[in-house]
């Protein structure tokens, strides 16, 4: 990251990355700030953010945490006002925070029904609030949202989730119709698995929901795959970054399969 080139394609922009401590999140953080953007990498583990920004800014890069709840719309609020205050007006706003459980649909209790549409949901309601608020008076901004191969197709003992991230979809193209005219691009990322710290702690359910050992979860994962491997945080970095750079500017309203082929619609 040290010595930003000429041509970086986020140059001096200002963006927003929710999640941004966990492992998908933590890539998309390096991959902007990689491409000359200002990043508050934004977490509800106040230390993860902040080892997450302490390691971009050893790198040359440029990168400040916040800590919030993005369920809670008076911190979501609080924390994009600061953000304008100390790095300026916000040009991307990256909607990654989110949860995931595998569980029997007749298993699956109110409290996992509504924390997981709180985070996956709400929260991207809410952060789309929060950056088109500040966006629209500068006429210019670009906002993406973190659904799944899972918001296209339904998978079994995975209600919560897929209704979260099919519905993260459906706002996703709202939205961008809603704000084309605007000068406000909002698009949607579709990754398929991949495995950080939030899926090491669900193989154990997804294997004894294909009733497999939990060592053969990822082989069984990767067969199924046309191109034979599992999406990485850096691919979805690659994909946040395009669709937030001028390269993408005539792009909105799409939800972007990451999933080596598994996904095509």
């Amino acid at each position: 990251m040290r010595g930003e080139p000429p041509t970086a394609r986020l140059h001096a922009r200002v963006a927003v990355v929710t999640g941004g401590g966990g492992g998908i999140g933590s890539a998309v953080c390096r991959a902007l700030a990689e491409e000359g953007a200002k990043v508050a990498v934004c977490d509800s583990r106040r230390e993860a953010a902040r080892a997450v920004a302490d390691e971009i800014a050893a790198t040359g890069g440029s990168a400040a945490a916040w800590s919030f709840d993005v369920s809670d719309r008076a911190a979501v609020e609080n924390a994009a006002s600061g953000i304008e205050d100390t790095l300026g007006s916000l040009d991307i706003w990256v909607n990654n925070a989110g949860v995931s459980r595998i569980v029997p649909f007749l298993d699956c209790t109110d409290e996992i029904w509504e924390q997981t549409l709180a985070i996956n949901l709400t929260g991207a309601f809410i952060g789309c609030q929060a950056a088109i608020r500040r966006m629209l008076p500068r006429g210019r901004g670009t906002i993406v949202n973190m659904s799944s191969q899972s918001g296209k197709t339904g998978n079994s003992q995975y209600a919560a989730y897929c209704a979260s991230k099919f519905a993260v979809i459906g706002m996703t193209q709202s939205l961008a119709v809603e704000f084309a005219k605007s000068g406000i691009r909002i698009n949607a990322v579709c990754p398929g698995i991949v495995f950080t710290a939030l899926w090491d702690g669900m193989v154990d359910d997804y294997a004894r929901k294909r009733s497999i050992p939990p060592g053969e979860v990822r082989p069984y994962l990767e067969s199924r795959i046309p191109m034979g491997r599992l999406c990485t945080p850096e691919d979805v970095g690659r994909t946040v970054v395009f669709l937030a750079s001028d390269d993408a500017s005539y792009i909105t309203g799409q939800a972007i399969n990451l999933a080596g082929g598994a996904e095509m619609h």
